[in-house]
């Protein structure tokens, strides 16, 4: 029994259901694509992350500053994501007492929350990282992150607005949180890289 602020919209529900019927019609290479690719989706899209970073750590303290903040932020959404699970207490769909067959196989413990979904979370923050670092490779991920997100759906371990949510929210911290903390680290890398008047004595 739920005890936190749960409700699943009717309209998420109904596509959940439907999205999880076609996902299971659909051929076994696909199907085992779209179990892996679930996962390995953050691993790409990490990967990426580091791709637009590598290029602002010598190109000045400001470069390096959000290169510094943007990976924080997305722990920070990761964080933010957790809070929330705890608040809103909502149940996975796979385990609502339903004849749906899931590609995930199994559905995650009672108490692993469902909203926001955390993978999406990730991934919206991790895109968010990529194109404030690199809008060229945003084209990518962008992308990259939706797909990660809908795939949650898609082996049925989370509702439509679960994934939504999580896009959403790290999205939102990450482009709000990087320049916010890229200020003071800016400064601070400044000060560091100011050479000493006067020089040192012979």
């Amino acid at each position: 029994m739920n005890t936190g602020l749960s409700a699943v919209p009717p309209f998420s529900d109904d596509f959940y259901h439907d999205i999880v019927r076609f996902a299971d019609g659909t051929p076994e290479p696909v199907q085992w694509f779209a179990a892996h690719f679930t996962e390995w989706s953050i691993v790409l899209l990490g990967l990426l992350l580091v791709a637009a970073a590598l290029p602002k750590l010598g190109a000045g303290p400001r470069n390096l500053a959000l290169a510094l903040a943007a990976p924080v932020t997305v722990v920070l959404a990761y964080g933010g994501s957790e809070l929330l699970k705890i608040v809103v207490d909502e149940d996975r769909p796979c385990r609502a007492p339903v004849d749906l067959a899931i590609i995930a196989g199994q559905c995650p413990p009672a108490g692993d929350w469902s909203f926001p979904s955390n993978h999406s979370t990730i991934a919206g923050a991790l895109a968010a990282a990529i194109l404030l670092l690199s809008p060229r490779l945003a084209w990518y991920a962008i992308p990259l992150a939706v797909f990660a997100a809908f795939s949650r759906v898609f082996v049925g371990l989370h509702y439509p607005h679960d994934v939504l949510a999580g896009l959403l929210l790290g999205a939102l911290v990450t482009t709000a949180g990087t320049p916010l903390l890229a200020r003071p680290a800016n400064e601070l890398l400044r000060r560091r890289a100011r050479p000493v008047k006067g020089g040192a004595p012979c």
